[in-house]
């Protein structure tokens, strides 16, 4: 995943130019992938890397001939897969100052010809094709929709996208599930209780707020997933990122509930064979992981019982790679020392 965007052809400016006028968290946003590490991150995510080097070779017959647009293109190794199997053109796209690397990493693999590079936003580069045939990004971020880029692919969609044309990838589903993480909670939340002998709890409000980023041990997971909403990157509209979603779990176990997770599943549907991955605690590993959120509440559930309730996600108001999500969580049993309702907000920023 990285920012998109350039100048008309033949000015010169520089990064710093670029970011004149930008607010700071769009500026911080787009220069963290100045650096090299993410994008090793990012690279080396075998499952993430392969799934999209598959979905491309194994559909040349799709992308022969074809002029293929890559939003947020980073270091370019998608442009590369594209013109590699077959592509008339790619126009690679991306606000990064990396796309200088990507320029060599292109002309050192003998792509020059076919890859055009520009640095700029997505929504002011001057496109040397009016119309594309296909469009390919790695937009998603953490918990699918946190500081991603999808609104970019959206314009891209909207305004280069020829009829007809495909978008890899196209879909996206989002799932929660409850996990027991007793141990860790107490750690991360218990610890402010007690802290050499002061009572910090007013820190426990913070701590509970921010969704924690992490890998999930199957083993932790007490209930089913449920998929709680679907993304068609051809009709889905920008709108459609803030949404309001009801889920209902059903306990494998009788367990304790500390938090719920999240985690989303990708598919190229536009493949003459779909292609997908998972980003779930039941599938290999991948740099997105899994998005913890804990509960104020400990639920003391039974197999079979279900907990029910409304996810709600929406743009920050002050920056919109921000997200403020609110879970509603209803746990209604005949015990009524189990009994438990609450609304937690979190926020991802």
């Amino acid at each position: 995943m990285s920012g998109s965007e350039t100048a008309a052809p033949g000015a010169i400016t520089s990064s710093a130019d670029r970011m004149v006028g930008m607010e700071h968290a769009e500026v911080r946003y787009f220069t963290s992938y100045d650096h090299h590490g993410i994008h090793e991150e990012m690279l080396k995510d075998d499952v993430r890397t392969r799934s999209y080097r598959d979905s491309i070779y194994q559909n040349r017959h799709i992308f022969k001939d074809k002029v293929v647009l890559d939003v947020g293109c980073g270091t370019g190794i998608l442009s590369m897969f594209a013109a590699r199997a077959g592509a008339k053109h790619v126009i690679g796209v991306d606000m990064s100052s990396i796309i200088e690397k990507a320029k060599e990493i292109v002309a050192v693999n003998g792509l020059s010809d076919k890859i055009t590079l520009l640095q700029g936003k997505m929504e002011e580069v001057v496109l040397p094709f009016p119309k594309v045939d296909i469009i390919i990004s790695e937009w998603m971020g953490y918990f699918l929709l946190y500081e991603s880029m999808l609104d970019t692919v959206l314009y891209a969609r909207d305004t280069y996208l020829a009829e007809g044309g495909k978008i890899f990838p196209d879909k996206a589903t989002m799932y929660v599930a409850a996990i027991e993480d007793g141990d860790y909670k107490d750690d991360k939340i218990g610890f402010w209780d007690n802290v050499y002998g002061f009572d910090y709890s007013p820190m426990k409000d913070i701590a509970l707020k921010e969704p924690l980023v992490d890998t999930v041990e199957m083993k932790a997971l007490v209930t089913d997933p449920c998929p709680i909403i679907t993304f068609d990157l051809n009709t889905v509209t920008a709108a459609d990122l803030a949404f309001s979603v009801p889920y209902k779990l059903t306990a494998q176990r009788s367990d304790f509930i500390h938090a719920l997770i999240s985690w989303f599943d990708i598919e190229f549907s536009a493949c003459h064979k779909p292609i997908h991955f998972s980003t779930g605690p039941h599938a290999k590993y991948t740099h997105w992981k899994q998005t913890v959120f804990y509960l104020q509440d400990v639920l003391t559930i039974e197999e079979g019982e279900t907990v029910t309730g409304q996810l709600e996600n929406r743009p920050n108001d002050k920056n919109k790679r921000d997200l403020d999500i609110n879970i509603a969580y209803n746990f209604a049993v005949e015990d009524p020392n189990r009994v438990a309702q609450g609304s937690c907000f979190y926020r991802m920023c």
